[in-house]
């Protein structure tokens, strides 16, 4: 949809600015047509004036009319041929006035303004595309300067909240390092308490790993053919000792046979991420809905749960890069804002759509992909 909607705007540009040549093109030989209409008749006007007024005979210059009207026909081709050199000039001038134009509003894109660029109206066409260039460019930069910012913020979060466990675990190997005698029921649960503390914060020195290597613009598709019934419920085999520790459950309805033209690894990993979120967003004992449907050429994928209804102006930046519905949550609940951005990356580079709801009480993801997953790369 993206490709055929360039190649529009190329079409488009294209018929314009050959639109625009043509245009040029007749005003320029217009131009000339009138200039030379008008010198023709400026010299048959002089030499009108000067037969009807027998200034030849008057001044006694009949032997030299002759000589005259050479010089007459000479002047007529000099000032027509001078006409016409100046009339190009001009003309050629023009586009190179035009380019100056052009380049210095290319200049000026390279640091886009609120201010709207302007040109001559002979370059409608290019202007209004450069300013929807501008508009790009400004939007991708507050989009960029507002991605940083939550990542800022969420470097301080995690940095703060790796204090949290860090400072247990070295507490309770400092009261096991007091105390020899330490009994070993004392013993075995101040070691449990650490290891929970160290897997807590492995998790969180993998956020940042995520951070500072999600680029997903480098992203290549593996294609294969895929029976995604049997992906989808290996899955949610995966997720049960997960679904099991906040005593939720699946409902799975998942027909047999459908096929899928996707990398599955990468598919896979981005239906991890929505389940997780659905999973940490659901209130304990809920029921984890994974529902496919099958259509002509497409395959619907729901993923469902129950909990607290999410507002809609935090629902519409859940697929944001960084973004985390509440900053004084933990780590542990919003991540580090970024599985769900991977997971749409992930989903778009399969020519696929992703959107959250929530309503009532319920929360869910909707994923869209075609039957055969489109380009190999993003």
């Amino acid at each position: 949809m993206l490709r055929r909607g360039q190649d529009k705007i190329q079409n488009d540009s294209k018929y314009l600015h050959n639109r625009m040549a043509r245009r040029i093109a007749v005003r320029f030989i217009g131009t000339l047509f009138c200039y030379e209409i008008g010198l023709m008749l400026l010299f048959l006007l002089i030499v009108i004036l000067a037969e009807a007024s027998g200034i030849y005979y008057d001044l006694g210059l009949p032997a030299v009319k002759s000589v005259l009207v050479a010089l007459m026909y000479f002047a007529f081709f000099l000032f027509s041929i001078l006409g016409c050199c100046y009339i190009t000039y001009r003309f050629m001038l023009r586009p190179l006035s035009y380019l100056d134009d052009v380049t210095e509003a290319a200049r000026e894109l390279t640091h886009p303004t609120e201010a709207p660029i302007l040109l001559a109206n002979e370059l409608e066409s290019i202007q209004d595309e450069m300013n929807a260039v501008r508009e790009d460019a400004l939007r991708n930069r507050k989009a960029a300067e507002e991605a940083e910012r939550r990542k800022d913020d969420l470097l301080v979060y995690l940095a703060h909240d790796l204090r949290t466990p860090l400072t247990s675990i070295i507490g309770y190997l400092r009261l096991i390092e007091d105390d020899p005698d330490l009994q070993t029921e004392s013993f075995e649960r101040y070691v449990g308490i650490a290891r929970e503390r160290s897997e807590q914060l492995e998790d969180m020195i993998n956020e940042f790993f995520e951070i500072t290597r999600f680029n997903t613009h480098s992203l290549v598709l593996n294609k294969v053919s895929v029976n995604l019934s049997r992906m989808l419920n290996q899955i949610a085999f995966e997720f049960q000792p997960f679904l099991n520790e906040r005593g939720q459950d699946w409902r799975l309805e998942i027909p047999d046979g459908v096929e899928i033209i996707c990398d599955p690894d990468k598919l896979g990993r981005a239906l991890s991420n929505l389940i997780q979120s659905i999973s940490s967003y659901s209130s304990l004992k809920a029921e984890i809905g994974l529902k496919v449907k099958q259509g002509i050429a497409t395959v619907k994928i729901c993923i469902e749960g129950s909990g607290e209804t999410i507002p809609p102006e935090i629902l519409e930046h859940v697929f944001d890069r960084f973004y985390r519905t509440d900053s004084t949550k933990k780590v542990e609940r919003d991540g580090a804002g970024i599985g769900l951005a991977i997971a749409k990356e992930l989903i778009g580079a399969h020519q696929g759509t992703a959107r959250a709801y929530s309503d009532s009480g319920i929360i869910g993801y909707e994923i869209e992909l075609p039957a055969d997953c489109g380009t190999n790369s993003l």
